[in-house]
């Protein structure tokens, strides 16, 4: 099947130019499809809404996990792509699809670096699922 070379997972249009125009280096959302990375290997940008496609890449620097991904804000500061306002939307909206189960969820921030655009999207060869996916050899 390949060596996992690196993930990839679907980010919307809106926030993408935060990684490349603004400067932000942290990304956020529940941990999936993170059991297998390690730093150094590729994080492929996957535009989500609209132009989809592979946009950029970066390398991954660091993985941390938190049952608080309010928490991050105190390790990375307004390097996280998404303010406060906008993460503690997203967590309502997972524990709506939660259908109140009481186990608390891991979170995950990847540290990115030398992240860099590419000239125009890459169509996948397949569909990239909301919780992320591996990239193989």
């Amino acid at each position: 099947m390949g060596e996992i070379v690196g993930v990839t997972y679907p980010i919307p249009k809106r926030f993408m130019d935060r990684f490349f125009k603004e400067g932000k280096d942290v990304f956020v959302k529940p941990a999936t499809v993170w059991k297998q990375l390690k730093p150094g290997m590729k994080f492929v940008f996957y535009q989500s809404h609209e132009d989809t496609g592979f946009v950029g890449e970066a390398k991954i620097k660091m993985i941390l996990l938190q049952e608080d991904p309010m928490k991050f804000f105190e390790t990375f500061g307004d390097r996280i792509f998404l303010t406060k306002e906008e993460l503690r939307e997203y967590i309502k909206s997972q524990e709506r699809w939660g259908h109140g189960k009481k186990k608390r969820k891991l979170w995950m921030a990847i540290e990115l670096e030398d992240i860099r655009k590419y000239d125009k999207p890459v169509k996948p060869k397949r569909f990239v699922p909301v919780g992320g996916q591996y990239l193989r050899e």
